[in-house]
Formats: structure tokens, sequence, C-alpha cells
């Protein structure tokens, strides 16, 4: 009986000893990805992706406004819908995945189409005189593929 108790109390903090150990390790995690996932694999953490996320989200508020200013009579500024592009293509860029894939299953699927319709966007809007359209479209593309995600 005083055995047992014995091996049990041991038992008990050996598991805590682990556990702190653990637990002190600064991102045990990210020591494990890196032995565990090719080198090229991209991994989101779910932090990241929300606050990547929330960047694209205002900044396609931002061009939604640009764009809006076209609709009240007035041509949109050139420049700040292409600053704004490259901003959202900067930013989805990030979230872009390599070739062994991401953390994120949505990201490998949608973002490199994405990626491509902004840029093809900002060389639009870059023209003189400025096509707007294809601008218009990459402001709804975060609803079509949302819609889909959820």
């Amino acid at each position: 009986m005083i055995m047992q108790r014995a091996l049990t109390v041991l038992s008990a903090t050996l598991l805590l000893a682990i556990i702190l150990a653990i637990s002190g390790c600064a991102d045990f995690a990210a020591a494990v990805r890196q032995v565990t996932y090719p080198p090229d694999f991209t991994y989101v953490t779910g932090q990241e992706l929300r606050s990547r996320m929330d960047q694209m989200a205002f900044q396609l508020q931002l061009l939604d406004r640009a764009l809006a200013e076209n609709t009240a009579g007035r041509p949109p500024q050139q420049q700040q819908v292409l600053q704004t592009l490259q901003n959202i293509e900067r930013v989805a860029s990030s979230l872009q995945v390599g070739e062994a894939g991401s953390s994120h299953p949505f990201l490998q699927d949608f973002m490199v189409g994405f990626v491509s319709d902004v840029a093809q966007a900002r060389n639009a809007v870059a023209l003189d005189p400025p096509s707007y359209y294809l601008a218009g479209r990459v402001a709804g593309g975060c609803v079509n593929c949302h819609k889909v995600n959820r």
C-alpha cells in the first residue's frame, strides 16, 4: 500500500514536471512543426489569420469607399484605388501558401486566384484611362469566398 502511494506520488510529480517543462518552452508547438511539416509548409495561426484578414477587410472597405465615389457622379481617385489594391495584394500574398500547402484549407483553395484577380485589377486601374470594373470584382471577391466557406 505504501509502495503504491509512493508510485502514485512519483507519477504525479513526473507528470507535473513534464507539463511544466512543456509549458515553459516559449513555443513548443512551433518547434514540433519545424520537424513534422515540410520546410515550405506555411503554418498560419488563428491569430495571424484573423489579423491579416482584418487588415484585408479594412483595405477592402477603403476600396469600396473609393469606388463608391463613382456612383456619386465623381470619378474614383485613381491613386487611392491603386494604393488600396497594392495593400490588398500585399496582405493576400502573405496569406498565400507554399508548394507544400498551408494549415488553412480555404487559403489553399482560393488565395492564389484572389491574388491574381487583385493584380489584374491593379493593372486595369493603372491604365490611361483607368478601368475600375475589375477593382469592383475584387471588392466582391471576399463575399464569394466567405459565402462558400461558412
